[in-house]
């Protein structure tokens, strides 16, 4: 049981590594006027630094532990900085 459970749990961490937002680039977040999809890969770029400086193995597990939608903290990080900066993020 304790395999299993620890072989679920690195798969999703590394799922987490991973993690690439479906963005909607030609919609809006209805907080803008203009659509943001023209900054797409640089706000991708900031966004994924943020995430991997503000998480990390232990934080991943905590918060996956705890989250009723089963993300990690950087995918969370990562989701929210996007919208932030005004991209409709899918996923």
């Amino acid at each position: 049981m304790k395999k299993i459970l620890f072989i679920m749990l690195s798969l999703s961490l590394l799922q987490a590594c991973s993690y690439k937002p479906l963005v909607d680039s030609s919609g809006r977040s209805g907080t803008f006027d203009i659509s943001k999809a023209e900054e797409i890969t640089n706000d991708t770029q900031h966004c994924k630094t943020l995430a991997k400086d503000n998480s990390n193995f232990v934080s991943n597990i905590l918060y996956w532990s705890v989250s009723p939608t089963l993300d990690t903290k950087y995918e969370s990080i990562m989701r929210k900085c996007l919208i932030q900066r005004g991209h409709s993020i899918l996923n």
